[in-house]
């Protein structure tokens, strides 16, 4: 544990270093405000807390910067906070899912001038709502299917003869009979399109409307919405080349991401990776803030920030936790009125 002055000290070193990015010093630490000790006591606090491990000394006669350990207390500290009000608001109302996570991410991201990324629910919390089978031209077809968290999918379809409306009516009717409430991962769809008491005519159309509900349950697979990947493309917010070679790979294969993003969905509260407590080599330069969103009993996602190690973690912590509180919020209307 650290004395009350170890820990003001280190505060402000943290804070100093996240503001202006340069080593410092005990001559500038002992002019701010609130701190009451002259330099060379200050100079002795540094030292003490260089040797727990919580400072470095780039340079003999530079002043201190944090290191990983020292960014840990004092994000520890932080996510102890509770310092009002929200950081960001998100204009959700009346959009549908996949709406609602872009604009997530994009706020986020521009908020806090980091690399942000959000997970959408995953396929199997998602049910068809609707089946809608439109004849626009004789022979040009468009089904429409909307599911429980107002996703639309739709496909158009050209037979090569005039398309009967009154079958085009009876699929619709058939369709929502037989799938609405069904999950979009369920093998139950396509199960149910093939039933021995059709005849030939409406079991060969259905198969050739099927497509579409291939179509929804790609669409609806594990999704990442990424945004300001540009950010962390300054070499001075990456360590080294190779580091940011390693992240461009993990955004582009995104499997990993799924990986990382995962890791929150355990945690109660927001959760903070720095550097080496990333799993994953491409972070080890970088943190990550991340909390997860959903319905009262279930986790249905995450929201996370990744930026560098000097980040303004008061930012990004606030604003993840607001992110994720606004979701649960948004997708909570959504599944009640399913």
């Amino acid at each position: 544990m650290l004395t009350e002055r170890q820990e003001l000290v280190l505060r402000k070193v943290v804070e100093e270093y996240l503001a202006a990015g340069a080593p410092v010093g005990s001559k500038a630490l002992s002019a701010a405000t609130d701190i009451e000790w002259g330099p060379s006591t200050v100079r002795h606090e540094l030292a003490s807390l260089e040797e727990l491990g919580l400072l470095a000394h780039p340079h003999t006669s530079a002043g201190r910067v944090p290191t990983e350990s020292g960014y840990r207390y004092f994000v520890d500290r932080l996510l102890r906070e509770d310092d009002g009000g929200p950081s960001l608001s998100l204009s959700l109302v009346r959009r549908e899912l996949a709406d609602a996570m872009r604009v997530t991410t994009e706020t986020l991201s521009q908020v806090t001038n980091l690399l942000a990324i959000v997970t959408a629910p995953p396929i199997e919390t998602s049910t068809i709502k609707h089946v809608e089978v439109l004849v626009l031209q004789p022979q040009v077809l468009m089904v429409v299917v909307i599911t429980s968290t107002g996703g639309v999918t739709k496909r158009m379809f050209t037979f090569p003869e005039p398309v009967d409306q009154g079958l085009a009516h009876w699929a619709s009717s058939y369709l929502n009979e037989r799938l609405v409430g069904l999950g979009l991962g369920a093998r139950m769809i396509h199960q149910r399109l093939h039933d021995p008491s059709l005849s030939n005519v409406e079991t060969a159309f259905l198969e050739s409307i099927a497509p579409v509900f291939l179509d929804l349950e790609e669409s609806a697979q594990e999704t990442l919405y990424i945004e300001g990947a540009a950010r962390l493309l300054q070499l001075d917010r990456v360590a080294d080349v190779t580091e940011l070679q390693q992240l461009m790979d993990m955004l582009e294969r995104r499997v990993t991401l799924l990986g990382v993003m995962r890791i929150a969905l355990a945690e109660r509260g927001v959760l903070v990776r720095i550097g080496a407590e990333n799993d994953a080599p491409a972070l080890h330069s970088l943190a990550l803030v991340a909390a997860s969103y959903g319905l009262p009993q279930r986790s249905l996602g995450a929201v996370s920030v990744i930026g560098p190690l000097r980040m303004d973690y008061r930012r990004a912590i606030r604003s993840v936790r607001d992110a994720a509180a606004q979701l649960s919020s948004f997708v909570t209307e959504v599944y009640d009125e399913r």
